[in-house]
């Protein structure tokens, strides 16, 4: 699915240099289930934002699919981050004048998919998420458990081969917590290669493969 060798990532910060990846050699095969934890400030959002193609690394090499995402067009990069993978995130994001069923068709509207096509995605995501009863309601009439519903219908819809997730139940109670790793689990079970970013404990065992980050290198690589 995925392969990094001997990524670095450097930020300036006034006159000094953070390191914030060092030396990352990482692979992921298809259907993995992988959660990455680590403290604040050790560099799990930047690898989970390399490998989702927001950001670059400073040095080695960064394959998905087989192909060297340096030598992506930006183009083929922003097409590979429609079409290939699906974001989680702990803010939803979803767009406030828009109701469930907008905001999860807007991937397909910009993709330029006609829309009894869209329509037809839109209903089978929403139905996936439990979340079809309320395809019509607004962010500001859902639960904070069906914006982050609406969001993974959202990160799906374009039917992804990989799902990344950054702190999926960070605003979330633990009922509803639990219902949505639940619910990407599922996804995983069904074959999508998810990666979760996370300070929870409890949430980052459940994964069958677990980093450990730790000032920018990866301090244990454990797998079930």
């Amino acid at each position: 699915m995925l392969a990094l060798t001997s990524v670095f990532r450097d930020y300036p910060v006034g006159e000094q240099v953070v390191h914030a990846l060092r030396n990352i050699t990482l692979e992921v095969e298809a259907g993995e289930y992988l959660s990455i934890m680590g403290p604040s400030g050790s560099g799990k959002s930047t690898l989970l934002n390399i490998i989702g193609l927001l950001d670059s690394p400073d040095g080695g090499s960064y394959r998905l699919l087989g192909e060297d995402t340096a030598k992506m067009s930006d183009d083929k990069l922003a097409r590979t981050r429609r079409e290939v993978i699906g974001f989680v995130f702990q803010f939803f994001h979803l767009v406030p004048r828009l109701t469930a069923f907008e905001n999860v068709e807007l991937p397909l509207t910009l993709a330029g998919w006609r829309r009894r096509k869209r329509r037809e995605k839109v209903r089978r995501a929403l139905e996936r998420v439990e979340l079809a009863d309320r395809m019509e309601h607004r962010p500001n009439q859902l639960s904070g458990g069906q914006l982050q519903r609406a969001a993974i219908a959202r990160s799906i819809v374009m039917s992804p081969k990989l799902l990344l997730a950054d702190e999926p139940t960070g605003n979330l109670d633990s009922r509803s917590s639990m219902e949505i790793i639940r619910l990407l689990e599922s996804l995983n079970e069904d074959g999508l290669t998810l990666v979760v970013v996370t300070h929870d404990p409890d949430l980052g065992r459940r994964a069958r493969r677990r980093l450990t980050m730790l000032d920018g290198r990866i301090g244990g690589d454990e797998r079930l």
